[in-house]
Formats: C-alpha cells, sequence, structure tokens
C-alpha cells in the first residue's frame, strides 16, 4: 500500500507522500511523487501515484515520452492530465489481461497537481485507474490515495481552504503519521512537495523518520493529556449505574 495525499489551501499546494515499497517479504525505498517543471514557461505541476508499481513506471515512461518528443507545453492543468490518463489507459490495454491471469488488477491511482500558465488557481485532479477524473473542490481540500482511512479524520477535523500553508503542512504530516501508526506497508522516508499559488514553481523535501521524531513524540502526548483532561461528567452517568 502506499499513503499520498493531496492539499489546497488559499495560499497553494502541498504533496506529502511516503516512499515504502512492499514486495512480499521484501522492503525498499522508492519515490512516489514526479515533477514536471519549466518556470519560464509557467509549467509546473507534480504527480504522485498509488497501485503497482511496475504499471506507474510504466504509465510515467510513455508520459515523459510523449512530453519530450512533441515537445509539449500544456497551459492548462486538466490538458496535462488528460495527456496522462491517456498513457494510463495505454498501459490497461497491454497490461491489464496478463495481471489479471496473475491474479492481480490494474489498480493504478493518481494526484495530479499544480498551476500552468492558463490556470487562474492551484489545481487538483484524483485520476481513477479507466482514465476518468474529478477535481478538487475548496469544500473538501484534501485528496487521499493509497491507505486512505487513518490519514482522513485529522485533516476533515482541522482543513479548510483559508487555512495557512504552514498550518496545511502541520496538518498533512500528522495525517501521515495516523496513517504510519496503523499501517505497517506506510513508511519513512516521506517526501513533501510545494507550490505556492501563481508561483510556478515547486521546491521538494524530504524527511527522515530521526527528522520528524521528536513531533510526532510532542503530538502523541498532546492527544495522552487530552485524553486525560477530556470532562468526565458524562462518564459519570455510566459508572454510577455501579451504585445503583
Amino acid at each position: 500500500m502506499t499513503f499520498c495525499s493531496a492539499l489546497k489551501v488559499k495560499e497553494g499546494l502541498i504533496g506529502i507522500a511516503d516512499t515504502r515499497i512492499t514486495s512480499g517479504t521484501e522492503r525498499i525505498t522508492a519515490k512516489k511523487i514526479t515533477i514536471q517543471q519549466k518556470p519560464r514557461e509557467k509549467h509546473a505541476f507534480f504527480i504522485m501515484t498509488s497501485g503497482l508499481r511496475s504499471v506507474r513506471d510504466k504509465a510515467l515512461t510513455y508520459f515523459d515520452e510523449v512530453i519530450d518528443e512533441q515537445d509539449v507545453a500544456f497551459d492548462k492543468l486538466y490538458k496535462a492530465v488528460n495527456a496522462f490518463a491517456e498513457q494510463v489507459r495505454r498501459v490497461a490495454s497491454e497490461d491489464s489481461a496478463s495481471l489479471t491471469q496473475s491474479g492481480l488488477i490494474f489498480d493504478l491511482y493518481a494526484l495530479v497537481a499544480g498551476q500552468l500558465q492558463e490556470d487562474k488557481e492551484p489545481k487538483v485532479y484524483m485520476l481513477y485507474p479507466q482514465g476518468n477524473w474529478v477535481e478538487m473542490s475548496q469544500s473538501s481540500p484534501f485528496f487521499i490515495i493509497g491507505n486512505s482511512g487513518y490519514g482522513k479524520p485529522i485533516l476533515e477535523r482541522v482543513l479548510h481552504y483559508d487555512v495557512p500553508l504552514r498550518v496545511a503542512l502541520k496538518a498533512g504530516f500528522l495525517s501521515f503519521e495516523a496513517t504510519r501508526i496503523s499501517a505497517t506497508d506506510v513508511g519513512y522516508p516521506i517526501d513533501v512537495v510545494i507550490q505556492r499559488a501563481d508561483e510556478h514553481r515547486i521546491i521538494e523535501h524530504r524527511f527522515e523518520h530521526e527528522d520528524l521524531h521528536k513531533y510526532s513524540k510532542w503530538w502523541q502526548e498532546k492527544i495522552c493529556t487530552g485524553l486525560k483532561e477530556l470532562p468526565e461528567d458524562w462518564v459519570d452517568t455510566v459508572f454510577d449505574k455501579f451504585q445503583q
């Protein structure tokens, strides 16, 4: 499994992805974020994927080839998403049958995020294995692919469109942390990418476990303290029944 999340707030975009790849008893580290940027051409977006690594690599290779050979410069992000979707369908047509025979399924999901020259604001799209997509809205400003269940609650509670970019990054980290604690197939290092609104440049940073361990510990202590301090009058109504 994997953990890839894209967050969109007024100030810009954040992408967070773990790097753990598991296959049977083997575990390796591999990057799950691909960046395409040409700042002078106001061309910057990133792609994060979950699913079989082999079909992911093949689809991205085909996509890179299309860009290089045809010298494609997309002016709106949805056009880049459509172009990538074509390559996902191409790989599906080539590999789905053999995967099915091997007991596997074609399960490539992708998050494509960025802001191109003609985009009025940063955009985020979730691309499904069939090649169709949905766009992120301001009312629900995040997507998670891969192991998505554990990291949603914290984002649903604290993340909204007007949250500062720095706060959104902290929320994204806690979303990853909740997933890492609960899922053995998600882990460090994590890659973080950020693109500010109306800036056609993406910055990238990788965090190792030792870089963020003290913050994870701090959050754990805050949860335990908060649990102890939670008012108990409602608890008393239950335990008082032992006295009846």
